[in-house]
């Protein structure tokens, strides 16, 4: 991609590039590089966390779409990993 097609570097812009390497963590996305699918919970995890930590420090300080974004971006790692995280079997489950 030429450096004239990439998107504008805004709060927006950094929240989904955060999103989308969470999504390729949960297994949800294909890594750009190798496209294998696979999920690294702990990778999600950290991300995921990440992001709620923006939440904290930016509360306040953000648009209207900007929050709106965050919290919506928020909600849907955290069900999708409440999900993933639910069909990893645990060690000695013998199903």
């Amino acid at each position: 991609m030429a450096e004239a097609e990439l998107p504008t570097i805004d709060f927006a812009t950094f929240l989904v590039s955060l999103s989308h390497s969470a999504l390729v963590d949960l297994g949800d996305a294909p890594h750009p590089d190798s496209g294998s699918v696979q999920a690294h919970l702990a990778m999600a995890k950290q991300t995921i966390d990440l992001l709620g930590l923006l939440e904290e420090k930016t509360h306040g300080n953000l648009t209207g779409a900007e929050e709106r974004l965050l919290t919506q971006v928020l909600f849907e790692l955290r069900t999708k990993f409440v999900k993933v995280s639910s069909q990893v079997p645990t060690p000695g489950d013998s199903t």
